[in-house]
């Protein structure tokens, strides 16, 4: 594979993200143009840099990986992203629009007047920051050493110093140009390509993937294993092995290996011969065969899985807090809904394509099955169907821009979420709109100084921690880590915005106890996943796919300990209720309250 051009794809993409961020930048008149852009963004525009922030690596790259590994079972990736802002629309959109906060901890001392629970939501919104950006930045490494064989350190680096750059540049109205932009990006460079793939698969005469077989080796292959890995064999193959092979040292020897279970050694070079079985890890063994072509029928336990992982999209995409702060920036609630039913039509345009990279990888990059790395198949497979050429590193480079873009987009509003948040409880008291009434201009322009300041410190914090973690914690699919991250957010933020626009009952001390449950227990078995524990049966269904008990047992906690403390309810919840449902046009005021303890 040519590496020069990809590089420069790289490249390209990271200036145009920073050429826009300085192009967002304007004078700051006030601290809402760094927080919400001035609440002064259009639908469209906004709806563009909803995609380009939500589709990530888990769905640029995630959702084709998982689809080669497991089939059809994957594909309910793509519906709940969707369908997650059915949900949003139905029940969020608006009233967070007319709420006036700048963030979702914000919402919650607004709406429940305890300092306290601001403090705890602030805590989520970080660690679920951190968590999402943590396969951003793992994939960006992963994408830059397939294409240019540079160390894996060079990606989460380059993607959090332009993230940080973009942040420091213009807050959320940098934000917003470089995010519009790169959905467009995105959505064209997965366009395009599969077009041409698809013409190549067909011209090839390769049938579609064999229901009745495991995947198998079209061609001899050479299988390089950056990583030591254990691997299942099932039938005996003879192989000619570079590097180590169950603790032997081997210099190009031909040997045979049987069923059963093989370590191969970092830096391992493996060649098949034609035919031959893809050997799997022995802790992500993908599925074979039917069941690869038919849902809810290649994993264990796949009806319990199958609606945890629904119910985690569904619910946790309003709980995302890069996503719910966006829909601060529009100037009224109509603009949010419109600003919705938009997203939801650029995300399904986009969702088409990802399962077609995936049924191909099945193909044609059957071996990435082996070193686990299947989130490399898409940009592989221009290479494998066009056999090189002028045509394959045009289509890979355009492949290359729109995974880096991902990285960076959603890197960028992540960020953004978490500095916002950071910078707040740096300055212990709530972000509030600067005016500069005459002989203030000063006064004014200092207040705005201090608040770039802030961001600045924030946005650095917040993508520092991360690009170190994505160096330190074991690598797993980034669909599968994303998924994680909604089932935090469904398990925690979820509870607290229904029941704080919809019941009047819920109290400080019911969603503190709901926050600490539901983002508690799904935190913890996020813990215990990305420390590789390994558990079978329901426990192990019950680890992966939290979503199915966390998010009922959220919303049981936060209602039981609101019933209990009743009395407690804030003596400004008939107002803030109004001011979330009332039509805009009656301008409530906002009526602060004291804060809580």
């Amino acid at each position: 594979m040519n590496t020069v051009q990809p590089a420069v794809a790289v490249a390209v993409v990271c200036v145009a993200t920073a050429l826009f961020g300085v192009y967002g930048l304007r004078p700051g008149r006030a601290t809402s143009d760094f927080y919400v852009a001035s609440r002064a963004v259009t639908p469209l525009q906004n709806a563009s840099a909803i995609g380009g922030e939500y589709l990530s690596a888990a769905s640029f790259l995630g959702i084709a990986g998982l689809v080669l590994a497991y089939g059809a079972d994957m594909l309910w990736y793509g519906v709940g992203y969707t369908a997650g802002y059915l949900v949003l629309l139905a029940f969020v959109a608006a009233p967070m629009r007319r709420s006036g906060a700048y963030t979702v901890p914000d919402f919650a001392e607004a709406r429940l007047q305890s300092r306290r629970v601001r403090q705890l939501a602030s805590v989520l919104v970080v660690l679920i920051g951190w968590l999402y950006l943590l396969p951003q930045l793992q994939g960006a490494g992963l994408t830059l050493r397939t294409v240019t064989g540079a160390p894996l350190w060079v990606g989460p680096v380059a993607v959090a110093a332009v993230v940080m750059t973009t942040v420091a540049s213009g807050g959320m109205r940098s934000v917003t140009a470089v995010q519009a932009f790169q959905y467009w990006l995105k959505l064209t460079a997965l366009a395009v390509p599969v077009i041409f793939l698809l013409l190549a698969w067909r011209a090839d005469g390769a049938p579609w993937p064999d229901a009745d077989a495991p995947p198998r080796f079209r061609d001899t292959t050479t299988v390089t294993v950056h990583q030591a890995v254990d691997v299942r064999v099932e039938d005996p193959v003879r192989v000619t092995v570079h590097g180590r092979l169950d603790g032997e040292r081997l210099d190009g020897e031909r040997v045979r290996i049987g069923p059963g279970v093989h370590a191969i050694g970092a830096e391992t070079r493996v060649r098949f011969p034609a035919g031959a079985d893809v050997p799997h890890p022995v802790d992500e063994e993908p599925v074979d065969g039917l069941n690869w072509t038919r849902p809810l029928s290649g994993t264990e336990h796949p009806g319990y899985g199958t609606y945890s992982l629904l119910i985690a999209t569904l619910l946790g995409t309003m709980g995302l807090p890069h996503v719910i702060v966006r829909f601060y920036t529009n100037p009224d609630g109509p603009a949010a809904r419109r600003t919705t039913w938009t997203v939801l039509w650029l995300l399904a345009a986009f969702y088409l394509l990802p399962p077609l990279y995936g049924a191909l990888g099945r193909l044609y990059t059957p071996e990435l099955l082996m070193t686990g790395r299947t989130d490399a198949t898409l940009l592989l497979l221009p290479d494998r169907l066009l056999g090189g050429g002028p045509g394959a590193a045009v289509l890979g480079t355009l492949l290359t821009a729109g995974a880096f873009a991902a990285f960076l987009s959603t890197a960028s509003g992540l960020t953004m979420s978490v500095a916002g948040v950071l910078g707040q409880e740096l300055e212990r008291r709530r972000a509030r709109r600067v005016t500069a009434p005459p002989g203030k201009a000063a006064d004014a322009r200092a207040e705005v100084r201090a608040t770039v300041l802030r961001l600045r410190l924030a946005g650095v914090a917040a993508a520092a921690v991360p690009c170190v973690a994505s160096l330190v914690v074991v690598e797993r699919p980034v669909a599968d880590v994303v998924g994680l991250a909604f089932a935090v957010a469904a398990s925690s933020f979820c509870p607290l915005l229904l029941l704080g626009i919809w019941w009047r009952g819920l109290t400080p001390q019911g969603a503190a106890a709901g926050l600490l449950t539901g983002g508690g227990a799904a935190l913890a078995t996020v813990a215990a996943t990305m420390f590789g524990v390994q558990l079978g049966g329901w426990p192990g269904a019950l680890l992966a796919r939290p979503a199915a008990w966390t998010v009922p047992l959220a919303f049981a906690v936060m209602v039981g300990v609101s019933w209990a403390t009743r009395r407690s309810v804030p003596s400004g919840t008939a107002h803030a209720l109004l001011r979330l449902h009332a039509p805009e046009s009656l301008n409530l005021p906002r009526r602060p309250g004291r804060s809580a303890g």
